[in-house]
C-alpha cells in the first residue's frame, strides 16, 4: 500500500521518522488550543478539535497522496483568526468557524481542478514570500505580548515589559533552554523546550495539575458548523469575504510551499513536477473542513514534516505513525490544558516558529522598488494592524499601482487586478 521497497524505506524507518516529526510537531496541540481559547472556544473544544484535524487531515494524506506529510493548523492563521477575524468583526467563533468551513470547501474545489495552478502562478513570488514573512512577524509579536516581554504603552501604544517579574523571567528562560537546543539540532527542541520549561514552573509554582493528567477526550460544545448553506449566509451577513481569501491564500501558499520542499527533501519529486498534488491539497482541504466542523482554524502540510523527512520518512506510513501518537495525546487533555495557562511556556515556542517564518524575506527582490515596496507593505503591516488580511490586502493594491506607474501593465496577472479591486471595496466600505 505504501510502496516501501520502492522508495527504499522499511517499516522501522518510517515508525522513527514519524516519532521525530511527532516531537518536533506536538507543541501545536499545547499552542493551538491556547491561541483558539483567546477567541472564546472553550479549550478543550480546541484540543479535541486539533487532535481530530491533523488526524482527517493526515490520513487522506498518507493514504490518497502516500507522502510523509503531517497537515495540522496553521500556525499564523490560527493566530490571525483568534486576534483578528473574531475581534475586528465582533463575531463569535462559531460564524468564524463557518469562514474556516467555506474556505475548506473552496480549497476543496480548487484541488479538483487546474484553476489551483493558475490562481498560485498568478500571484507575484515577491507577495508570496511577504506574506510568509509577515506572517512570522504577527505570531513573533502575539507570543512577545502573551509573555509580558513587550507590553502595552500609553503614547507609543508599545513598550518593554517588566523584566523583573516572574512571567518574562521564565519566558525568557525558556527562549534561552530551546534556541540552546536547536543550535544543537535537537530534534523536537521546541517540545523538548516546552517540558523543561514547565517542569521549571512547577516547582517554582508557576504550573499546577489541580484537574489531574488523563480524562476521555471531549468536545464540550459539539459540532459547531455542519451545513455548507448557513455557513455562506454567515460570510455574506458579517461580509467575511477578505477572511475566507486571506484563509485561501495562506493555505494555497502554506501547503504548496512545504509540498514542494519536503517532497524534493525525500526526493519524491518526478522530472522536477509534484506527483498526486491534487491528492495532497485535498487532503488538506479536507482537513480543514472537518477541523472547522468541530472547531478549529484552517489547516496546512507542515513544515515540521521535514524533521521526519530528514531521518528517512518517505511514505505516508510515517503520517500513520504520527496519527497514532496524536491520538494517544488526545487522552492528556488536563495536562496540555494547565500547560497552556502559563504562557512562558507556550510563547517561545510563537517567537521561535516567527523567526522560521522570516526567512522568507531573503527571498524578495529588494533591487526593484515596484516589487520591494508592496513586499515592505505587507509585511509591516500585519503585525501593524494584528490582521494577515490588511497585509495581503495592500500589497495587492499597491502592486499593480505600482506596476502601472513604470509601464508594466502586461507584467502583472489579470487575476491580480481582480484582487486588488475587490481589496480595495473591501477596505474603503466594508472594513469592521
Amino acid at each position: 500500500m505504501f510502496k516501501l521497497k520502492e522508495r527504499n524505506t522499511t517499516i522501522r524507518t518510517e515508525f522513527l521518522a514519524g516519532i521525530t516529526t511527532f516531537l518536533t510537531l506536538a507543541y501545536i496541540i499545547v499552542v493551538n488550543p491556547m491561541i483558539l481559547k483567546d477567541a472564546g472556544v472553550p479549550f478543550e473544544q480546541g484540543f479535541t478539535a486539533t487532535i481530530i484535524a491533523t488526524v482527517v487531515g493526515t490520513l487522506c494524506m498518507a493514504f490518497f497522496a502516500n507522502y510523509p506529510i503531517i497537515i495540522g493548523p496553521s500556525m499564523g492563521l490560527n493566530a490571525y483568526f483568534a486576534y483578528s477575524v473574531i475581534s475586528s468583526h465582533n463575531i463569535s467563533y462559531a460564524v468564524g468557524f463557518s469562514a474556516v468551513f467555506i474556505t475548506g470547501i473552496i480549497f476543496l474545489i480548487l484541488s479538483l481542478t487546474s484553476f489551483r495552478a493558475k490562481l498560485i502562478n498568478a500571484i507575484p513570488s515577491n507577495l508570496k514570500h511577504a506574506i510568509a514573512a509577515g506572517i512570522g512577524l504577527f505570531i513573533t509579536f502575539i507570543g512577545l505580548r502573551l509573555s509580558g516581554i513587550v507590553a502595552d504603552h500609553p503614547t507609543n501604544l508599545v513598550t518593554l515589559g517588566d523584566f523583573s517579574s516572574p512571567k518574562v523571567a521564565l519566558t525568557l528562560i525558556g527562549i534561552v533552554i530551546t534556541i540552546t537546543l536547536m543550535t544543537l539540532n535537537v530534534q523536537g527542541a521546541l517540545f523538548i523546550g516546552m517540558i523543561i520549561t514547565g517542569i521549571i514552573a512547577f516547582f517554582t509554582g508557576r504550573l499546577s495539575f489541580d484537574k489531574g493528567f488523563l480524562s476521555v477526550p471531549h468536545l464540550p460544545e459539539g459540532v459547531l458548523v455542519y451545513n455548507p448553506i448557513q455557513s455562506v449566509a454567515d460570510v455574506i451577513h458579517y461580509g467575511l469575504y477578505s477572511v475566507v481569501f486571506s484563509f485561501l491564500l495562506v493555505m494555497l501558499f502554506d501547503t504548496t510551499g512545504a509540498l514542494l520542499g519536503i517532497v524534493r527533501q525525500a526526493g519524491l519529486l518526478k522530472n522536477g513536477k509534484l506527483d498526486r498534488a491534487g491528492s495532497a491539497f485535498f487532503s488538506d482541504s479536507i482537513g480543514t473542513a472537518v477541523g472547522a466542523m468541530f472547531g478549529t482554524s484552517p489547516t496546512a502540510a507542515t513544515v515540521e514534516s521535514s524533521a521526519g523527512v530528514g531521518t528517512g520518512g518517505k511514505t505516508g506510513l510515517t503520517g500513520v505513525t504520527v496519527v497514532i501518537l496524536f491520538l494517544i495525546a488526545a487522552f492528556f487533555g488536563p495536562l496540555v490544558s494547565a500547560v497552556s495557562a502559563v504562557p512562558a511556556i507556550t510563547a517561545p515556542s510563537l517567537i521561535i516558529v516567527g523567526s522560521f517564518m522570516i526567512k522568507s524575506i531573503s527571498e524578495i527582490d529588494w533591487n526593484d522598488f515596484d516589487e520591494a515596496f508592496p513586499a515592505f507593505l505587507v509585511i509591516v503591516s500585519m503585525p501593524l494592524t494584528s490582521s494577515i488580511a490588511n497585509g495581503i490586502a495592500l500589497g495587492f493594491i499597491s502592486y499593480p499601482i505600482m506596476k502601472f506607474a513604470k509601464g508594466k501593465i502586461r507584467e502583472v496577472h489579470p487575476l491580480v487586478y481582480v484582487f486588488a479591486v475587490l481589496f480595495l471595496y473591501q477596505l474603503i466600505f466594508l472594513a469592521q
